[in-house]
């Protein structure tokens, strides 16, 4: 769920502005124009590939109400700062409090709260499973992470503040850090908050708890004790692939140190769900070879299912990025929307008459649900005295998402009404980019996707700027810790 909203509508003091949310992935696209013509600031927050319906939702807004105040941030703004300040009026590149300081200068000193607290309550979209934050980014520099792009150092909350939080958000069955990594690199900051949360579920706060948490944490047993003395239900790690190789060229050393299958069952017989997900990297590897690792998964009843399989993602700004460039791998008429994990920016391996179908069958995971039911019960069989009925359901549903892994996740009003090839330069636009009522004409560019390469797969010239900027600062910063 996204819960940056809800920790940005915690800036404005609530006796003196008036805040409303809107989430269009449980909301369906925002085209109302009494609500686009309503508020006084319009605040965005989101991920690289929304940077486009930020320029469509504020074309919306400014058409309706020339005063408007449009305030962007998150990854798409900090990776294209200086082209997203030809839109926006703000653009932030640091965290949520940074939106205070914008208030402040917009509405005054009494339009922001004495204390940040998130609007839980504003945050319609959330609902049986709490969703809070206890840390900020990472302590790990994963070639591919966008993380490790931003170069944001592992940040830790007041314990007293977690504790609010999960006070705020109500009893609930089952709640979630969403954290970047929950384990981080104070051993002492994690005993502590373990915890409060030994104590916060003996007082029954809450029926239990799951977080995002590196690989290192399973290098000590008495981690996965202490987490399931204290509630934890289930916890979510990158595993990305089975290979040692691949994990070693993307920097993801931590996955090396034990037999991955070996710490996944370890956490699954402790009595806690293990999640992850998979990157089908067609980049580096042959299909031949992502299907053994596959067939080698599915094989594996002492494991989870992975909750999902993504294609390799190119974030500006990350190491894998910029190898990408130099090595001119990145497709020809790749968009910005295009960055995600379904879809194909880079030049694969083999041809892409023998890659295309790979992806699209594994969209649907076509050609391997016979494996996966046979996975599934055979999982089932083994776990079902271990594993709580609501952990065996989330584990069960991991079958359902690879099984329909778009129609279950994404939106309903993306409107895609062809068949889609899964390659960046034949992918075409879905309906939000046809604006979907009459807007002022100097607003109509806003709707042309940002392009991230051109004809040749060089980088788009609107883009070059920031992104060798970034380039440059990177290098120098590798210069000084040199």
């Amino acid at each position: 769920m996204a819960m940056g909203p809800a920790y940005l509508a915690g800036v404005f003091n609530r006796n003196f502005c008036n805040v409303r949310l809107y989430d269009e992935v449980s909301s369906g696209s925002l085209e109302d124009p009494q609500l686009l013509a309503w508020p006084d600031m319009l605040v965005f927050t989101g991920l690289t590939t929304g940077f486009d319906r930020m320029l469509h939702v504020t074309a919306y807004a400014r058409s309706l109400n020339t005063r408007v105040i449009v305030v962007a941030g998150g990854p798409g703004i900090r990776s294209f700062p200086r082209h997203a300040r030809s839109f926006f009026d703000y653009c932030c590149l640091g965290d949520i409090e940074e939106l205070g300081e914008v208030a402040r200068e917009v509405f005054g000193e009494d339009a922001v709260a004495e204390e940040m607290a998130p609007r839980f309550d504003l945050a319609y979209w959330v609902r049986s499973v709490g969703h809070i934050e206890s840390s900020r980014n990472c302590n790990f520099r994963c070639a591919f992470c966008s993380m490790t792009a931003e170069g944001r150092s592992y940040q830790k909350y007041d314990l007293e503040y977690t504790r609010k939080q999960i006070l705020a958000v109500g009893y609930k069955d089952f709640f979630l850090f969403i954290d970047n990594n929950f384990y981080g690199n104070d051993k002492h900051y994690f005993h502590d908050r373990m915890g409060l949360l030994k104590q916060m579920y003996k007082d029954k706060r809450f029926g239990g708890w799951g977080a995002l948490v590196t690989n290192d944490f399973f290098y000590d047993d008495a981690n996965l004790r202490s987490a399931r003395e204290s509630g934890c239900v289930a916890l979510f790690t990158g595993v990305e692939s089975f290979d040692n190789a691949w994990l070693g060229s993307m920097h993801k050393g931590q996955n090396n140190r034990r037999p991955q299958v070996e710490i996944i069952a370890k956490c699954l017989n402790a009595g806690i769900l293990f999640l992850y997900g998979m990157i089908l990297d067609v980049a580096s590897r042959t299909v031949d070879d992502l299907e053994r690792e596959l067939a080698l998964v599915m094989r594996t009843p002492e494991i989870t299912l992975p909750c999902f399989l993504s294609l390799p993602i190119p974030f500006p700004g990350t190491p894998f990025f910029r190898e990408c460039v130099e090595k001119r791998r990145l497709l020809p008429n790749t968009r910005i929307r295009d960055l995600n994990s379904s879809v194909l920016s880079l030049e694969p391996l083999e041809s892409i008459g023998r890659v295309q179908p790979f992806i699209a069958a594994t969209q649907t995971m076509n050609g391997y649900r016979k494996q996966i039911l046979s996975h599934t019960l055979s999982f089932y069989c083994q776990y079902r005295k271990v594993l709580t009925p609501l952990q065996m359901r989330l584990a069960l549903m991991n079958s359902g998402l690879l099984f329909a892994h778009e129609f279950l996740t994404a939106p309903g009003w993306i409107g895609r009404a062809h068949k889609r090839t899964h390659i960046s330069s034949s992918e075409r636009l879905d309906k939000v980019y046809r604006p979907a009522f009459q807007i002022d004409p100097r607003y109509q560019h806003y709707f042309s996707p940002t392009m991230l390469t051109d004809g040749n797969g060089e980088i788009a010239a609107d883009l070059q700027d920031d992104i060798s900027s970034a380039v440059l600062l990177r290098n120098r910063a590798g210069q000084l810790v040199g």
